[in-house]
């Protein structure tokens, strides 16, 4: 059973950074796109990142220039830097990856972690 593992949240003040870390384990398949998303309190999850297999990005609007996702393809792994923390950051972060395996495409993720940007 294929399992996400995020790490690297806490409580930041604003203006400082975080790094985030997605790690997988057990049989995933391969690996079509690697995602982050983040949850607010009494808000619906947003979409904050992607990295596809071919290495193209894409970002938020209200995180670019500020984020930056990058992944580790022999580890299965996928990051999230986030510089120049805001309170509207705050926010449980989700990893989402997506991966084909006996030619069904599953999307797995993670528990979440939570970041707290403090005023």
């Amino acid at each position: 059973q294929a399992r996400l593992v995020e790490s690297g949240g806490g409580l930041v003040q604003a203006g400082g950074s975080l790094r985030l870390s997605c790690e997988t384990s057990g049989t995933i398949g391969t690996i079509n796109s690697m995602a982050w998303y983040r949850q607010a309190p009494g808000k619906q999850r947003e979409f904050v990142a992607s990295v596809i297999s071919g290495g193209n990005t894409n970002y938020a609007n209200s995180v670019k220039g500020r984020f930056t996702i990058s992944r580790d393809n022999a580890k299965q792994a996928v990051y999230l830097q986030m510089n120049s923390l805001n309170p509207e950051d705050t926010a449980v972060y989700f990893c989402n990856i997506q991966a084909r395996r006996n030619a069904v495409t599953w999307a797995y993720w993670g528990q979440g972690t939570q970041v707290t940007v403090s005023s």
